[in-house]
């Protein structure tokens, strides 16, 4: 799979990385799930993370490289740039596509209330950098609220969102509402488990809903790796999906 072997060549470059690239800080993942926590990377880390996604639906198969560049300016505010970095996909009657996908630029704002508590609010712009075949065609904007908790060793990160959808099609609504939950737990030193379930709602569309799972390898709190697998709960929504990724910091701006 050409994912795949993309994610292990730029994992071991990254192994490389981020024995310069950090202080005494660690990183602070986003991946696996869909659901961001509150919490923004230490102020002036720029952090990356980036994975293979393959997803199957029906006869359709994509491949995905996501990516996401990540930078705190203070505790409470940050910005985020994501997409994906390459596309390959087949259609059900096999046609294929490939290019470089949408890229995303967020800009966040954290509320910390204490250590095991967090609020977040994200303004998202996404931009049609892929051709239409592939990626949306048209600008998307997504408002995305963010509630982090610590419950005892179990972690949660809820997220809220609606999009103002680009392309709409005759008889359906403009705008989108997504909502997902993810718990990540400790499982024995240096491992932890992460399970979420998240949809998503557009009056005059099928609604979707996905359950998740993976496991997280922190080698050390500079390095964290990713392996996991979605579900698609409802009949319009992907069959399945497996990704891998990883978080590493790259560079310390100040």
């Amino acid at each position: 799979m050409i994912a795949a072997k993309a994610v292990i060549a730029v994992a071991l470059a990254s192994i490389v990385l981020f024995s310069w690239a950090a202080d005494d800080t660690g990183v602070t993942p986003y991946r696996p799930s869909i659901s961001n926590p509150a919490q923004l990377p230490t102020p002036g880390q720029l952090e990356v993370e980036f994975g293979g996604l393959h997803t199957k639906t029906g006869n359709a198969r994509d491949e995905s490289l996501p990516y996401l560049l990540k930078l705190g300016f203070s505790k409470e505010w940050g910005i985020l740039i994501g997409g994906e970095a390459y596309v390959w996909s087949r259609d059900e009657d096999g046609s294929r596509e490939h290019g470089v996908g949408d890229t995303s630029f967020i800009l966040k704002r954290a509320f910390i209330l204490n250590s095991k508590t967090a609020f977040g609010l994200e303004l998202d712009a996404k931009v049609p950098t892929a051709k239409e075949a592939i990626g949306s065609g048209k600008t998307e904007y997504t408002l995305n609220g963010i509630y982090s908790q610590d419950i005892g060793s179990v972690h949660l990160d809820a997220n809220l969102n609606t999009t103002r959808v680009g392309v709409v099609e005759p008889g359906t609504a403009r705008m989108q509402t997504g909502l997902s939950a993810a718990f990540s737990m400790p499982l024995t030193k240096g491992w932890r488990g992460v399970t979420e379930l998240s949809g998503t709602r557009r009056s005059g569309t099928p609604t979707t809903a996905q359950l998740l799972a993976a496991v997280v390898y922190n080698p050390s709190k500079w390095y964290s790796i990713d392996v996991g697998m979605a579900k698609g709960l409802t009949r319009k929504s992907q069959d399945w999906s497996i990704f891998s990724g990883f978080v590493v910091p790259i560079a310390k701006l100040w």
